[in-house]
């Protein structure tokens, strides 16, 4: 009997905890994938992160498209092979940034509470087979911060809405999956 693939899929984890690896895992089998890539660019001044970034494309097949935005709506509207979002919380960092969150201009909650709706739409009525990561931060520590706290907030509404709009989540703890739904 074949069964078929969920179309949305979410997988959370904690840092370092190998959500990228496994979502990658689940669109392994595919050609063509658009690998959307929502972190910043590095800078000269961040090899950190450059190793990373660069660690990420050395595990990607030469066939799949990175594509580097945080308009994961239009993304998501346009038809295409299956997307791999990595990730959701890039994505919200500077989706937040965009909106001016940050620096308290004014409307900027209403423009960030307007991003998330266009992503949820999209995610909800995308024909194309989607996989999105995101960190896990509700087994965290309380970040010290106003603004810390205040993402760690956003991150989790943001994790749930997508996790009701997905046919499957899963949970990555050391390297190991567990389905939640």
């Amino acid at each position: 009997m074949l069964r078929r693939r969920p179309r949305r899929v979410l997988v959370l984890g904690g840092a370092r905890s190998g959500k990228s690896s496994y979502a990658e895992q689940l669109l392994a089998h595919e050609r063509a994938v658009d690998y959307v890539a929502c972190g910043a660019v590095p800078g000269p001044d961040d090899p950190e992160w450059a190793d990373r970034i660069a660690l990420h494309r050395e595990r990607r097949p030469a066939s799949w498209r990175t594509v580097e935005t945080l308009d994961l709506a239009g993304v998501l509207s346009r038809p295409g092979p299956p997307v791999l979002v990595d990730c959701l919380t890039t994505w919200l960092a500077g989706t937040m940034d965009e909106c001016g969150v940050w620096t308290d201009q004014p409307g900027a909650d209403d423009r960030l509470a307007a991003a998330v709706d266009d992503l949820l739409s999209a995610w909800t009525s995308t024909r194309r087979r989607v996989v999105a990561v995101s960190n896990e931060v509700g087994s965290g520590i309380v970040p010290a911060t106003a603004s810390g706290r205040r993402f760690r907030d956003e991150t989790g509404r943001l994790n749930a809405l997508v996790a009701a709009s997905s046919q499957r989540v899963w949970l990555l703890t050391a390297g190991l999956p567990q389905r939640l739904r």
